[in-house]
C-alpha cells in the first residue's frame, strides 16, 4: 500500500467516525447504545460489497465456461468468502426504500434474513434500530454509502470495522473496551507463533481480532484460511460474542465461539489438543474461587496463591497455565499479559519456575505503555513453543521493544509495518532462520532503489513548476531598480534553486546507472550495498531541506513583491496566475519530498537490521535482545522480564532527527488537547443546564 493510499484510508476512517459520532450526539444515545447499531450498518455495507464481488466473479466464470449456468446456492458464495444475501438484506435495497418508509423495521428485517440463512449469526446481529428516528437512520446509511465504500475491498473494509471497534473502545463502550486488542499487538503475536494450520483457540476472544489477523497471515502465505485452520473461541460477555461473530463474518470467516467463563469452563474440551492458542485476557483478576478451580486439570503447575477468602489472589497465572495446558505436543501459544506477571513473587513465582523448567517458554517481548486504547499500562507478550528444538530448549529470547514504537496520537502508540517486520526478524535469527532475515533486508534494499527510481519524475515536475513560477514573475522583476532589496531575495532564491536542481540531477543520474547490478542474498553483499546507499539516503534527507528552502524562498519573493513592491498594480504581474503557480509548486514539492523521504526510510530499515546483526546471525544487542539460559533465569529469581537481561542501550546521537515529524507530533498533541478541551467544555455546559443554572 502506498503512503498516499494509506493516508486516504486513514482520512476516510477519520471522516466516517466524525460523521457517525455526530449522528450519535444528535441521537442522545450513549456510546454503548450506539456501538452495535453502527457496527451493524458497517456489517451490512461490507456484506453487500462481498456479495456483489462474488456475484460478479461467478458471472465471469459462467461466461467463460468455467462454471455451469445454474441457480446459485449458498455454497457458491461461501467458497468466495461471501454471504448469499437475500434481496431485502442488500444495502442498495435499503437505500431505495421510499421516503417515509420505516427504515428501522427494514433494517431489522435485513438482519433477520441474514440470520435465517447463515447459522453462525443466528441471534447475533443488532436489531434495536427502532430507537432511532427515521432521518437519523437515513443519514447513517448514507454515511457508509460513498463511492469509496461501495468499492472497498475486504482488507479496507475490515480495517474500517476494526477502526470503529477501536474508537468505541476509546469512548469506554462495552466494559471499558476489553473486547478490543490493538492490531499491533495481535500482529506481533501472529508473527511469532505463525498460526497457519490446525486448531486455533482464543479462550478470551473478545471481538475476534486474533482470528482475523491469523487469516490475514495465512492469506499472505497464499493459502486459504477455511482449508487451513479451525477457529474456536470462548468469551464471557454476550455482547462481545456478537461482536466477534460479526467481525468474523465481515471478514468472510467462521468460528465456533461460545459463551463461557474460562476460569471455570472448558466448553470446547480442547485440553492438550490445540495447535495454536492466542489471547488477550483481562489482567489481575482477583476474585476467582480457588475451591472451584483447585482440581482443574488445566492447572498442572498448581494454584499461584490463595488468600484467606479462598480466592486466587491474582488470576494472571491461571490464564498462563490454561494457555499452556491447551497446547498439543507441537503447539504454540502467544498472549498478552500484565507486566507485573513476569516478575511476580510468592506463589506466582513458583508456578513461573515450573513453567520455565518445561523448556517451552520461547519468546518474551516487552511493550511500552500507551499501546492499549483504554489503558496506559505497559505489558508483555508471552510465547510458548512445545516443539522447540533440543538446542533451544535451554534458551528464552528476551526482546525489549519498549523503545520501538510510533506515535499515533498523544495517548496512543503502535508499531509501523516495518517495525513489526524488524522485530519478527529478530525472532527469525534466534530460531536460526537467517534466510528469512536476509530476504527482509533484501526487500528493504530493493525497495530503496525502486523508490529512488521514482525521484526523477517528481524532480522534473518540481523543476517545471518552479521554472513556470519564475517565468511568470520575471517580466515584473526586470522592472525593479538594481538596488531594490527584492533583487537580493531573488538572487538568494535563484542560488538555492540552482544548487538544489543540480543536486537532484546528479543523484537521479547516479540512481539510473550506479545500482543496476542485483545483490546476492548474502550478509556481506548486503552490507556492501548498504554502504553504497548510505550516501544516497543522506542526500535524500539533505534534498528534503533544499527543496523546502527553494519553495519557501520562491513564496517569499512573491509575497515581498506584492506587499512591498506593489506588484499587484503592475501590468506585468498576474496575481491569480501566480497564485495558481505557487499552489502547483507546493503540490509538486510535497510529492517530491514524500518520495525522497520514502527512499531514505527504507534504506534506514535495512540499516537498522544490518547495524545490529551484520552477519545475519543472532547476537545480543544491548537494550534490545538477548537469548538467556534457564540458569540465567534461575539466578534472576525466575524473572521473565526482558529488561532485566538485555541491559541498557548506549546513548546514540540521532543524525536523522526529523524536525518535521517532531512538529507533527506536537500538532497531534495540540489537536488532541483541543478536542479534549472542547468535550470538557460541552460536558460542563451540559451539567450547568442540568442544574438549571
Amino acid at each position: 500500500m502506498t503512503e498516499n493510499a494509506k493516508h486516504s484510508i486513514e482520512q476516510l476512517e477519520t471522516d466516517l467516525w466524525a460523521a457517525a459520532d455526530n449522528l450519535r450526539a444528535n441521537s442522545k444515545l450513549t456510546s454503548s447504545e450506539y456501538c452495535m447499531p453502527v457496527l451493524g450498518v458497517i456489517f451490512l455495507r461490507h456484506a453487500t460489497n462481498r456479495f456483489d464481488a462474488a456475484a460478479a466473479q461467478i458471472a465471469a466464470e459462467q461466461a467463460a465456461g468455467k462454471m455451469p449456468k445454474r441457480a446459485l446456492v449458498k455454497g457458491d458464495f461461501l467458497k468466495r468468502r461471501a454471504l448469499l444475501l437475500p434481496k431485502e438484506a442488500r444495502y442498495d435495497e435499503l437505500l431505495k426504500l421510499p421516503k417515509g418508509a420505516r427504515l428501522g423495521t427494514a433494517i431489522v428485517k435485513a438482519m433477520d434474513a441474514i440470520e435465517r440463512d447463515f447459522e453462525p449469526l443466528q441471534g447475533q446481529l443488532p436489531k434495536d434500530y427502532d430507537k432511532f428516528e427515521n432521518d437519523l437512520l437515513e443519514d447513517l446509511l448514507r454515511v457508509f454509502d460513498s463511492e469509496t465504500l461501495r468499492t472497498a475491498s475486504g482488507d479496507v473494509f475490515g480495517r474500517i470495522y476494526e477502526y470503529f471497534l477501536m474508537k468505541f473502545a476509546m469512548q469506554g463502550a462495552q466494559d471499558n473496551g476489553e473486547f478490543f486488542t490493538p492490531p499491533s499487538l495481535v500482529q506481533t503475536i501472529v508473527n511469532v507463533i505463525e498460526p497457519d494450520h490446525g486448531t486455533v483457540f482464543d479462550p478470551a476472544c473478545g471481538s475476534g481480532g486474533m482470528f482475523v489477523q491469523s487469516s490475514h497471515f495465512i492469506e499472505r502465505l497464499g493459502k486459504d484460511t477455511a482449508h487451513r485452520v479451525t477457529f474456536f473461541g470462548q468469551e464471557k460477555t454476550e455482547t462481545t460474542i456478537r461482536l466477534a461473530k460479526m467481525n468474523l463474518a465481515v471478514h468472510g470467516l467462521e468460528g465456533d465461539i461460545r459463551e463461557a467463563n474460562t476460569f471455570y469452563q472448558d466448553e470446547h474440551d480442547l485440553y492438550g489438543k490445540c495447535d495454536f492458542v492466542m489471547a488477550n485476557p483481562p489482567f489481575n483478576v482477583d476474585m476467582v474461587d480457588a475451591e472451584k478451580v483447585k482440581d482443574d486439570r488445566r492447572l498442572p503447575f498448581g494454584l499461584p496463591g490463595v488468600n484467606k477468602a479462598k480466592k486466587v489472589s491474582n488470576g494472571n497465572y491461571l490464564w498462563i497455565s490454561y494457555f499452556h495446558s491447551y497446547l498439543g505436543p507441537k503447539g504454540r501459544a502467544g498472549f498478552v499479559m500484565s507486566s507485573q506477571a513476569s516478575s511476580a513473587g510468592h506463589g506466582e513465582a513458583e508456578v513461573r519456575r515450573k513453567i520455565v523448567e518445561t523448556g517451552e517458554v520461547d519468546v518474551m517481548i516487552s511493550i511500552r505503555s500507551n499501546f492499549f486504547y483504554t489503558r496506559t499500562v505497559p505489558c508483555e507478550l508471552w510465547h510458548f513453543d512445545r516443539s522447540k528444538p533440543k538446542e533451544r530448549r535451554d534458551q528464552v529470547l528476551m526482546l525489549d521493544a519498549r523503545n520501538v514504537y510510533r506515535k499515533v496520537t498523544r495517548k496512543i502508540y503502535d508499531f509501523s509495518p516495518e517495525q513489526l517486520a524488524n522485530l519478527t526478524a529478530i525472532v527469525w535469527l534466534y530460531r536460526g532462520q537467517s534466510d528469512r532475515f536476509l530476504d527482509l533486508v533484501q526487500g528493504y534494499l530493493d525497495r530503496t532503489l525502486s523508490e529512488a527510481a521514482l525521484i526523477a519524475d517528481h524532480a522534473t515536475s518540481f523543476s517545471t513548476a518552479y521554472k513556470a513560477l519564475v517565468a511568470a514573475s520575471t517580466s515584473f522583476l526586470k522592472t525593479l531598480e538594481k538596488e531594490a532589496p527584492l533583487r537580493e531575495l531573488v538572487k538568494e532564491r535563484d542560488g538555492a534553486a540552482k544548487a538544489c536542481l543540480a543536486s537532484l540531477e546528479e543523484w537521479t543520474g547516479r540512481i539510473a546507472k550506479d545500482w543496476k547490478k542485483p545483490v546476492e542474498p548474502k550478509a556481506s553483499a548486503q552490507r556492501k550495498r548498504l554502504e553504497q546507499l548510505d550516501p544516497l539516503a543522506q542526500a535524500c534527507r539533505d534534498l528534503v531541506k533544499d527543496v523546502d528552502l527553494v519553495c519557501k524562498l520562491a513564496g517569499r519573493v512573491v509575497d515581498t513583491a506584492e506587499k512591498k513592491a506593489n506588484a499587484r498594480e503592475h501590468e506585468e504581474w498576474d496575481s491569480r496566475a501566480i497564485g495558481r503557480l505557487e499552489k502547483e509548486l507546493d503540490a509538486r514539492r510535497k510529492e517530491l519530498v514524500e518520495q525522497l523521504k520514502r527512499t531514505a526510510y527504507f534504506e534506514r530499515q535495512a540499516h537498522w537490521l544490518l547495524s545490529r546483526f551484520p552477519d545475519a546471525k543472532f547476537v545480543p544487542v544491548a537494550g534490545l535482545c538477548r537469548a538467556v539460559t534457564l540458569k540465567d533465569i534461575e539466578a534472576a529469581d525466575w524473572s521473565l522480564t526482558p529488561g532485566r537481561y538485555v541491559g541498557v542501550a548506549p546513548a546514540e546521537v540521532d543524525d536523522d532527527f526529523d524536525f518535521e515529524q517532531t512538529l507533527k507530533d506536537i500538532h497531534i498533541e495540540l489537536a488532541d488537547l483541543n478536542e479534549e478541551a472542547m468535550a470538557l467544555a460541552a460536558k460542563i455546559q451540559e451539567n450547568f443546564e442540568g442544574l438549571g443554572i
